[in-house]
């Protein structure tokens, strides 16, 4: 090596100080990954698998639509047949991911949910498919998921996104009233009293699975479809008033935990939306208040846990939220960071390994790992090693994992000067049982990155990320 530049970087190492080896904050948190397109498709099924390895996953949100499974499922007149029977339904589009997830010793977040069969709804000539839900029928389709999957599923939820319109109907009243909460309430009992009723004495269950925003007070009349703010549907599920206290006859709920989709397309994982009935990831203490406020009341169990069990950042191509694919990495990585030093956290989660098709009317979701045509995205390296870096003054405070380490290891941290086009040396780090670690430091560079060789060889080159 030039003597000068070894100079150079024993001055930058001179000039690092290690933090403690382990992260701050007091917990870990598994990290659901779910990419419906691949993973459910017997051609692309093997190779998603393999990938999914290498990146470090190890826990896969599936959501079961109670309309693909059902028999006759589009017919307005509701067939003869034992609804709590496995036998009675088609579980072949879900049974070869769970059992290859099972096999694996992965985790798996079962939401069970809509779209529902014609004739399971308060009105089967309606349009829609998730037109008020008949929640006897739910209790006996959930029994029979329990009994077929209750053993290789660890956890469990009722309904996605409970608050928004296109997956529970109605969400608001003509006079402006909500709707959604109670059908959701009604569905959710059921939903526990089927999987209790499958043989499962005490199940793991999440409640809610709610979008980050929606409307608190709806003009009215209500004549458009509206999505529901989350802290204003869980108050009315929870038959609480504005100031989280009992305004009807409601019991507590068992529950697990708190579902939540806390991410806004394209928006900075800092940003706290103006209408305080919002959730994203940068405002979790409101959703947190939330639910201490309802324990309190009784109508949750106490210190109930957050899962983030979709989340997301939306990047180009897509021409009205996304954000330029270097800063999906930067932004994604302070999401998980963010998820991470929030104690009462317990999941995070990645939504999609490879981006929707662009459509002229449906742009879909552009927040994968990859392009829809499979090439990478800086995500895809980082995801296996985000980083995040955090201005301090006149220092630098770094963030990490190695998510496919699942044990503690060392890695390099490498940064980039201004002025320079190449990386050099910082520090080598050591991570803590899970694979977190921090770092502080007072080299200033213009991006940084981490490098990390596992046991078996395989090496992993995390994409330049600039400080925040």
């Amino acid at each position: 090596m030039h003597r000068k530049v070894r100079l150079v970087l024993l001055g930058a190492a001179l000039l690092v100080l290690l933090a403690a080896p382990t992260a701050g904050a007091s917990h870990g948190q598994s990290t659901f990954f779910e990419s419906p397109g691949l993973l459910l498709t017997n051609a692309t099924r093997p190779a998603a698998l393999v990938k999914l390895e290498r990146l470090g996953v190890t826990a896969l949100r599936v959501e079961l639509s109670w309309h693909t499974v059902a028999p006759r499922a589009n017919s307005v007149h509701r067939p003869s047949f034992d609804q709590t029977n496995p036998a009675s339904y088609n579980w072949s589009h879900f049974d070869p991911l769970i059992e290859a997830a099972h096999s694996r010793g992965w985790q798996v977040l079962l939401t069970i949910t809509g779209p529902v069969p014609r004739w399971a709804q308060a009105n089967p000539h309606n349009g829609s498919l998730v037109y008020q839900p008949n929640a006897a029928q739910f209790k006996s389709f959930v029994t029979a998921v329990g009994r077929h999957y209750g053993g290789e599923v660890q956890l469990f939820s009722i309904w996605n996104e409970p608050n928004h319109h296109e997956f529970l109907e109605p969400q608001f009243n003509r006079n402006g009233s909500p709707a959604s909460p109670r059908i959701y309430r009604a569905l959710y009992q059921a939903g526990y009293g089927g999987l209790k009723a499958s043989g499962i004495a005490n199940p793991k269950v999440l409640i809610g699975e709610t979008a980050p925003e929606g409307e608190s007070r709806p003009r009215t009349p209500v004549r458009s479809r509206l999505n529901m703010a989350p802290l204003t549907f869980l108050r009315s599920m929870l038959c609480l008033n504005s100031a989280y206290r009992r305004a009807g006859s409601c019991g507590e709920l068992p529950a697990a935990g708190w579902g939540m989709h806390p991410y806004r397309s394209g928006a900075s994982p800092y940003l706290v939306p103006s209408n305080q009935e919002d959730v994203t990831i940068g405002s979790l203490s409101r959703l947190t208040r939330a639910l201490d406020a309802a324990a309190r009341a009784h109508m949750l169990p106490g210190g109930l846990p957050v899962y983030i069990t979709e989340y997301g950042v939306m990047s180009k191509p897509n021409p009205y939220q996304g954000v330029p694919v270097a800063q999906q990495a930067e932004y994604d990585a302070i999401a998980e960071r963010i998820a991470y030093s929030n104690p009462r956290v317990a999941s995070f989660s990645q939504y999609l390994l490879k981006d929707d098709p662009l459509r002229h009317h449906n742009v879909g979701f552009q927040t994968g790992l990859e392009y829809v045509n499979g090439r990478p995205k800086p995500l895809l390296a980082g995801f296996p090693v985000p980083l995040t870096v955090s201005r301090q003054g006149s220092s630098y405070r770094l963030w990490g994992l190695i998510r496919p380490a699942g044990e503690a290891t060392t890695a390099s941290v490498e940064v980039r000067h201004r002025g320079s086009s190449r990386f050099v040396p910082l520090a080598t780090v050591h991570t803590d049982a899970l694979g977190y670690w921090t770092l502080s430091s007072t080299v200033a560079g213009a991006a940084w990155r981490v490098r990390w060789t596992s046991p078996s060889g395989a090496r992993y080159t995390g994409p330049p990320i600039r400080a925040y």
